[in-house]
């Protein structure tokens, strides 16, 4: 991989542009990393309060009453993205889509159970389950093969 740096006073922001034949696992490590540093933290509210949350510190995030809701170890929080912009804005490596309506953090699963409909059953570590919809099954698969490649 060849890496161009051009430093100018000139530039108003700062810009990355890849050129690649295709998108493997070296260059989506390259855009999950620059996502990750673009997103260091996300607002959600309780009640009146605004609370910062750091997305590692993010469970899943999941719709309930046409609103989105971050939950972690302390407890539920509604923000202002749509689910669709946050699975834009995190890193794929890290969070995952399980379902419409469920993004997950896959550092906080803990384990799987199959369904006899084909669906998978997601618990995490605080003990909140979900259901992966068929649609994403292999999406978790594979996510769940290339951690485990890298880390092992």
């Amino acid at each position: 991989m060849k890496v161009l740096l051009d430093i100018d006073r000139d530039y108003k922001e700062t810009k990355v542009v890849i050129e690649t034949p295709i998108l493997d696992d070296s260059v989506q490590e390259v855009l999950d990393f620059i996502k990750g540093r673009e997103t260091e933290f996300l607002v959600g509210k309780v009640d009146e309060m605004q609370h910062i949350l750091k997305p590692q510190d993010i469970h899943f995030f999941h719709t309930e009453n046409d609103s989105v809701l971050a939950v972690n170890a302390n407890g539920s929080y509604k923000l202002k993205e749509k689910l669709y912009e946050l699975e834009d804005i995190l890193p794929s490596n890290k969070f995952i889509r399980l379902s419409k309506s469920v993004i997950a953090n896959l550092h906080e699963l803990s384990r799987f159970e199959a369904s006899f409909n084909g669906t998978l059953c997601v618990y995490f570590k605080s003990g909140v389950k979900e259901y992966v919809s068929r649609t994403y099954v292999s999406a978790i698969k594979e996510a769940l093969k290339m951690n485990r490649r890298k880390n092992g």
